[in-house]
């Protein structure tokens, strides 16, 4: 791998906008736990749920697939790039296995999220998330190369946990701790994830210069992964305890988390390479935090945010700004 001396390689331009684009992908991941928060209550099993969330995804990625010959030629190049291994421009097969980090991400919500409450969760989860980041940044896991840890950056991941803290208040005190082992090891894979993703998207390369389908590639690989893995569980689930209690509610919003899944990791695969693990993780965090306030705003049976959340919120989006400056002052010395 090439080392990147500088934190956040390319233009600034490009790098605002990828980060810009973390905090969609956040936003869309916020909804994405709501969502699937509730459908899960209303089934009785997270893993139905994480299955059918994922399998939604998958189903609809598989039909635009005839609509996308960007797509299908990145597929085919993904293939190829298979049976080369790991020679020059060849995959790793395990450089494909980023949807297992998704999979158990959305499993963990619904087996932890109800014991620890979302508070918590969202405390080991970033805990998982920054840290991971910052040691994949630094190894060169991801397709923009070796990343140095520097202050600024250092800086960002401190400020997201304590913004973290600030919105959950005194809950982390008394929940049942040991469940948040899952959600801090989500936090680990998902860093992995947004790594394997970019490096299956930047294993392909646009065709006699047309559209670069690689985001769609990744996208439709790490579901493809994360849905096998998922109905592998939810079948031995099924075995072990038996048919689920709940039944499938008749709001259609509510498996809408397969298209909201698309949405940021497709995001994911398209920004990693620019702005590197690190800043894909916080721009996320940053807009999962945002966007859970808006949606506690908007909805009409979760009580108003309170000082402290909005404090959080600000704070979030400070720790994002702090390795964006800090590129910017080194960039113009």
């Amino acid at each position: 791998m090439n080392q990147t001396p500088d934190p956040a390689a390319g233009p600034g331009t490009g790098r605002a906008v990828g980060v810009a684009l973390a905090i969609v992908a956040g936003f869309a991941a916020a909804l994405q736990s709501r969502v699937n928060g509730t459908l899960a209550t209303e089934t009785g099993t997270a893993f139905g749920t994480a299955a059918l969330s994922f399998g939604s995804g998958l189903v609809l990625l598989t039909l635009a697939l005839p609509f996308s010959r960007a797509g299908r030629s990145a597929l085919a190049q993904v293939g190829a790039g298979l049976r080369r291994g790991g020679s020059s421009g060849g995959l790793r097969w395990w450089e494909c296995l980023g949807g297992l980090g998704g999979a158990f991400y959305v499993m963990s919500q619904g087996l932890t999220v109800d014991a620890l409450g979302v508070a918590v969760f969202t405390i080991a989860l970033v805990a998982g998330q920054s840290v991971s980041s910052l040691v994949i940044d630094r190894l060169g896991l991801a397709p923009g190369g070796v990343r140095l840890v520097t202050v600024g950056r250092a800086l960002g991941p401190v400020l997201t946990v304590v913004a973290v803290v600030v919105v959950s208040g005194a809950g982390a005190a008394t929940a049942a701790l040991g469940l948040a082992l899952f959600p801090l090891v989500a936090g680990v894979l998902q860093s992995f994830q947004q790594a394997l993703n970019g490096r299956v998207r930047a294993a392909v390369r646009p065709a006699g210069g047309g559209r670069d389908g690689g985001v769609l590639a990744a996208t439709f690989v790490s579901f493809l992964v994360g849905t096998a893995a998922l109905l592998v569980v939810f079948g031995v689930s099924l075995a072990v305890d038996g048919a689920p209690t709940g039944s499938l509610p008749p709001d259609l919003l509510l498996y809408s988390g397969g298209l909201l899944g698309i949405v940021f990791i497709a995001l994911q695969a398209a920004v990693v390479q620019r702005i590197g693990v690190l800043l894909l993780g916080l721009g996320m965090i940053a807009g999962q935090v945002v966007g859970a306030l808006v949606l506690d705003v908007v909805s009409p049976a979760v009580a108003p945010p309170g000082a402290a959340t909005y404090a959080g919120a600000a704070l979030t989006l400070v720790a994002v700004a702090v390795p964006l400056l800090e590129g910017a002052l080194r960039r113009h010395r």
